[in-house]
């Protein structure tokens, strides 16, 4: 499944929050009203999150009552698990969430 141009958006998203501050992963998130919410994964000494939960929970925050599409974009080499119960939560089963590499090459698609 090849991105479209909405969903290449969110890839680009990810790999700009991702780039940013040099983190290992960067996510986006569309909601159904079409806004965008970006986010790197962070790390710190008493609190880490992943860049997806992260995305969501800003989505949430801003009103958003479901998710159209989502993006992840790593640095790892190796295929990540990717936990997309957080998607599910805010937008139930079937909403594709792209998998990138650093350069946004599309790995896998994988649904909620």
């Amino acid at each position: 499944m090849d991105p479209s141009t909405e969903d290449a958006k969110l890839i680009t998203l990810a790999r700009s929050s991702r780039a940013r501050i040099d983190a290992p992963e960067g996510a986006a998130v569309r909601d159904r009203d079409g806004r965008t919410y970006a986010a790197a994964s962070v790390k710190l000494k008493s609190f880490s999150i992943d860049a997806l939960p992260l995305a969501v929970a800003m989505a949430v925050s801003s009103g958003a009552k479901g998710l159209e599409a989502g993006a992840i974009v790593s640095t790892r080499t190796d295929q990540p698990i990717v936990d997309l119960s957080v998607i599910r939560d805010l937008a139930g089963e079937g909403v594709p969430v792209f998998m990138a590499d650093a350069t946004g090459v599309v790995t896998t698609v994988q649904q909620s």
